[in-house]
């Protein structure tokens, strides 16, 4: 009997009989030869079917086998350079074909399709090769994550989904029926993740969050993952020394492994290729003043428009983007003002206009790919904090209680997986970066 193999695999068994089990990717007529496309989860491979060397049964199943219709394949495999699929250089000589369910008429043909159709069936579109490299790299970039994390002494420490109260914006809450209470989902499990620091020393949570940001942009989604990082004993300074180890190593580990899905996609990895240490830096202040220098020099008005900052501002697409053309890698940008960020981030000495946050901002016009700060550590300072921004003290009183036992400066970071994916395989939309998108008019299917 012929060993059951994937497709990853054939190159192990050339000039062996195997079987391959999956579904039909696509089918080419040559009359006497049909060239079936077979996918079978690892990858996709070419199978030939002769007509004078098979069965009358088993040719007429190659020959009028439909697109995704599930299949057994049992035959030959040979080393052809020519041979499509991937990995490519294999194929399997049919020797026998089973079909195990023929497909009805599938909705997703070569030809074009608009988004709003793939999106409405996501469920098959997961089956195309192109959806299929991205989520087999998004699961790549979610193990690099965990295993540097891992490898580096963090403890991976859950946080809830369900909370009383906001992390960051209230406006930004999906507010839900608690047992005739009123509660969110979560939008960041950062401030419970500083409970479980002051147990641990270095923690992190990797979890879906949700924000209710009426957002239509092509970098936001309602529902994300997030892996979020805390450790105790760090300054602004050290987290951004861990930050860029920590992203270089996803970045560079995506390239060994997965190259051939980055090229499936056509992606450019030469901006992939320079992640590596150190990344620039540059305060709030001086990217204000670059990008004021860049509007003086730009003739066109309205793109003068879009540059042009006043000092207090946060940051849009237009300046992110024109930030980072200024350098050949991910930049960090830190020290922006107060009122911009968080209510929990650690106001500069003497500056308390300012806090002690930082972006890192990635190349390609991608944006922020990670948002951070030291937080604040004083019992009276962080009580002022929260009054501020309006919500019931009472919701707060056990993360005031951190500062009130054994407290010590701190700092973390979020960072968004969807939008490192989409950076990382050059996508132009988040909505591909995820088996099945949650925004702001699509919660189906």
């Amino acid at each position: 009997m012929a060993p059951i193999v994937s497709i990853a695999h054939l190159k192990d068994y050339v000039g062996q009989e195997v079987t391959v089990r999956g579904w039909l990717y696509d089918r080419t007529d040559k009359g006497r030869l049909q060239f079936l496309k077979v996918r079978d989860g690892s990858g996709i491979a070419q199978a030939v079917a002769f007509q004078k060397e098979l069965p009358a049964e088993v040719f007429e199943a190659a020959r009028t086998v439909t697109q995704e219709s599930s299949l057994i394949v049992t035959g030959v495999v040979r080393a052809d350079n020519r041979a499509p699929g991937f990995p490519g250089g294999y194929e399997i000589g049919i020797h026998d074909l089973k079909i195990v369910q023929l497909a009805q008429e599938y909705p997703i043909s070569p030809k074009e399709h608009g988004v709003e159709f793939l999106m409405d069936n996501r469920h098959l579109w997961v089956r195309s090769s192109r959806q299929w490299a991205i989520l087999r790299i998004r699961g790549a970039l979610i193990n690099a994550i965990r295993t540097w994390l891992d490898d580096h002494d963090y403890l991976l420490v859950d946080t809830p989904i369900i909370t009383p109260a906001a992390g960051e914006s209230t406006t930004e809450l999906f507010e839900i029926d608690y047992f005739d209470d009123k509660a969110y989902l979560a939008q960041t499990g950062q401030l419970y993740n500083e409970a479980n620091m002051a147990s641990f020393g270095k923690v992190y949570c990797f979890g879906p969050t949700f924000r209710a940001e009426k957002s239509k942009t092509r970098r936001h989604l309602a529902e994300f993952w997030m892996v979020e990082p805390e450790m105790a004993w760090f300054s602004l300074e050290d987290l951004m020394d861990m930050e860029q180890d920590f992203i270089s190593h996803i970045v560079q580990r995506i390239l060994d492994k997965h190259r051939a899905e980055l090229q499936l996609l056509e992606r450019d990895t030469t901006y992939l290729e320079r992640v590596l240490p150190p990344f620039p830096r540059i305060s709030y202040d001086e990217a204000v003043e670059r990008l004021n220098k860049l509007a003086d020099a730009e003739p066109d008005p309205e793109k003068q428009r879009e540059l042009r900052i006043e000092w207090g501002g946060d940051f849009g697409s237009p300046h992110e983007t024109a930030l980072t053309q200024q350098f050949d890698r991910p930049v960090f940008v830190y020290h922006y003002p107060t009122a911009v960020k968080a209510f929990y981030m650690q106001p500069v000495e003497g500056r308390p206009e300012v806090c002690r946050s930082v972006d890192l901002l990635a190349p390609e016009g991608y944006g922020e790919i990670t948002g951070g700060s030291e937080r604040i550590y004083d019992l009276e300072l962080l009580e002022q904090r929260v009054r501020h921004i309006g919500i019931n003290p009472d919701n707060y009183r056990w993360y005031l209680d951190l500062r009130r036992y054994g407290a010590v400066p701190h700092a973390g970071f979020g960072l968004g997986v969807e939008r490192t994916l989409a950076w990382v395989c050059g996508l132009p939309h988040i909505r591909e970066t995820t088996p099945y998108a949650r925004t702001l008019n699509r919660n189906y299917p």
